[in-house]
């Protein structure tokens, strides 16, 4: 983002001039401060989508001082609610400028100009009667990177070609890459499934765990480690498979990458219901956890599974 901070309101030079008070002395007042450009925390937010059309930010200014001693008035801050865990650099230094971690909590990404001192100000024993007074400071000129640590509700997690990019893009307002290949996601994929109450959550589809991954098979530790921030993990199986045996692997291969990986919240899905007549399986897999079988093409279960999957993330922060 481009930013431009208000400047500061120039002080005022002035004479207080009254009928019976033929030389009153300095009366001019200070400028006003210049706008500040800051960040607030809303803990409701999810992504930093409502910046993305905010590139280039300018501030108003503080107004000028007049007679009487009046300062001029304060720029209004221009406040951006951002979500938790977002954090602000200059763009060409790296410099940290804050973490938004708390609801409510405010950093100030671009300072506005302090405003001027008015003549009143620069009065002295000596010098009676100044005629001079401090212009506005100019506000920060700044191009800040904006970054969200984003911690993901659920996390898909299954083998290469399993669905999960389908049944992200069926979700959210995601556009991942999907093809008929392994391995078409090669870093996570992140999406916004809304419902009509206006509740929300975010889901990541994980690139595609394969045996072994644990110890680096494929692509699987750099994949396996992007698990770590899920709040709540969907196993996401075709039914074209061995359920079970598939289940097991991935189930495993978290164990031995990380063992309390296996403690956070999980559902079952069984995806690509359509490929199955009559949308039914001759025999349901022995899974300790809840399953649901959807199909992604035909919306199958798809708002059942967005329910279940709320249920979940409110049984991870509970």
């Amino acid at each position: 983002m481009y930013l431009t901070a208000g400047n500061g309101g120039s002080g005022a030079v002035s004479f207080r001039r009254e009928k019976y008070v033929p030389r009153g002395g300095p009366d001019g007042g200070d400028g006003g401060k210049g706008s500040d450009i800051v960040l607030r925390g809303n803990s409701n937010m999810n992504t930093l989508l409502d910046l993305r059309y905010k590139k280039y930010v300018k501030a108003s200014h503080g107004s000028n001082g007049s007679g009487s001693n009046r300062t001029g008035k304060d720029g209004d801050p221009i406040v951006f609610d951002v979500p938790l865990g977002t954090i602000a650099y200059e763009f060409e230094t790296r410099r940290r400028l804050g973490e938004v971690i708390e609801e409510g909590q405010e950093i100030i990404i671009a300072k506005g100009g302090q405003g001027g001192k008015g003549n009143s100000f620069f009065k002295t024993d000596v010098n009676q009667t100044p005629r001079y007074a401090q212009p506005g400071e100019p506000g920060e000129e700044i191009i800040v990177e904006i970054e969200l640590k984003l911690i993901a509700d659920v996390g898909l997690v299954g083998y290469p070609n399993a669905g999960k990019s389908t049944l992200l893009a069926a979700l959210s307002n995601a556009k991942p890459k999907i093809a008929d290949y392994p391995f078409t996601t090669m870093e996570p994929n992140l999406g916004v499934v809304t419902f009509p109450d206006y509740r929300s959550f975010v889901m990541a589809d994980i690139p595609g765990i394969i045996e072994d991954a644990h110890i680096g098979k494929g692509l699987g530790i750099q994949f396996l480690r992007h698990i770590e921030r899920n709040k709540v993990l969907m196993f996401v199986i075709t039914c074209m498979t061995d359920v079970e045996h598939e289940y097991r692997v991935l189930i495993n291969e978290l164990k031995e990458y990380r063992q309390d990986l296996l403690d956070k919240p999980r559902i079952i899905v069984i995806s690509q219901m359509d490929l199955v007549p009559g949308f039914k399986m001759e025999v349901e897999p022995t899974i300790p956890d809840d399953v649901i079988y959807v199909s992604a093409a035909t919306s199958h279960n798809m708002n059942e599974l967005k329910e279940k999957l709320w249920k979940k993330i409110q049984e991870a922060h509970e």
